[in-house]
């Protein structure tokens, strides 16, 4: 977790549950129902569904333990309770165990509309639906033997590849295009520009997506539209590290926002 954060990280008690309180449900109910309202006509069906199948609700808020139990039981992927920040070697190894990490608190109602770290809503409603999808968790996990095999030089442009596609990846449906990245459906800001006329929509190009700097405190000037989940897991089969070795000898194409924390 940041150093300069007010939150605290919790700790389950022995059965592995977390201590959540009266006003964390408050604040999920409020968060939950207000995406619920909105995703629809925004989001990929396959989210939806994971959704039903995850059993989330505006009741009560959910536990890390019976959403990793539920997951393990439908693809074979779960969730593991982590502080906010973690770092990259244990998050790449993790995700290659076919886990997503989950931060564990909730974010307090001063900060209903934003918060800079991952907190439970954001782990759980945005990343774990898609977890639901099998091959959504083929990705996942095999994004994150790659990150493992490939090493810390590599670290950087992977995530990259994971900013484009887990956090804020568009897929094309009959419907037309729908987010199913956990930053575009977790965010109402963010969710609402996906769907305007102002960012530009790339068709998913691997080299491209390494090429790509973005920031991570606005919302994004360009999304990176795959066609399938089929497609998303097909290109674990690309030399990650031959198309990164490229992409840092051709360099970053330029940047469609202002420097400042760019990545």
């Amino acid at each position: 977790m940041p150093k300069d954060t007010t939150y605290t990280s919790l700790l389950p008690d022995a059965d592995g549950y977390y201590p959540y309180t009266a006003q964390d449900d408050v604040v999920w109910a409020t968060l939950f129902d207000r995406q619920m309202a909105s995703l629809p006509d925004i989001v990929a069906p396959e989210y939806m569904d994971g959704v039903a199948k995850l059993g989330l609700n505006a009741d009560k808020t959910p536990q890390v333990k019976d959403i990793d139990a539920r997951l393990h039981a439908l693809t074979g992927a779960g969730a593991y309770g982590v502080p906010a920040i973690i770092p990259p070697s244990q998050f790449y190894d993790l995700l290659s165990q076919r886990k997503f990490p989950v931060a564990t608190f909730l974010r307090r109602p001063e900060h209903m509309d934003y918060i800079e770290e991952p907190d439970l809503f954001h782990e759980v409603f945005g990343h774990c639906p898609m977890l639901t999808n099998a091959a959504y968790a083929d990705f996942i996990e095999g994004f994150g033997k790659r990150a493992k095999a490939l090493g810390k030089g590599y670290s950087w442009h992977m995530f990259r590849l994971f900013w484009f596609t887990v956090e804020f990846g568009m897929i094309r449906t009959a419907a037309g295009l729908r987010a199913y990245g956990a930053g575009i459906v977790s965010s109402p800001a963010e969710a609402a520009h996906a769907m305007s006329d102002k960012p530009l929509m790339q068709d998913f190009d691997l080299l491209t997506v390494f090429r790509t700097p973005y920031r991570i405190d606005i919302v994004q000037p360009t999304y990176f539209v795959i066609d399938s989940f089929d497609q998303l897991a097909g290109i674990l089969d690309a030399d990650f590290g031959g198309l990164i070795d490229e992409a840092k000898a051709l360099g970053d194409l330029p940047a469609l926002f202002e420097s400042k924390q760019a990545v």
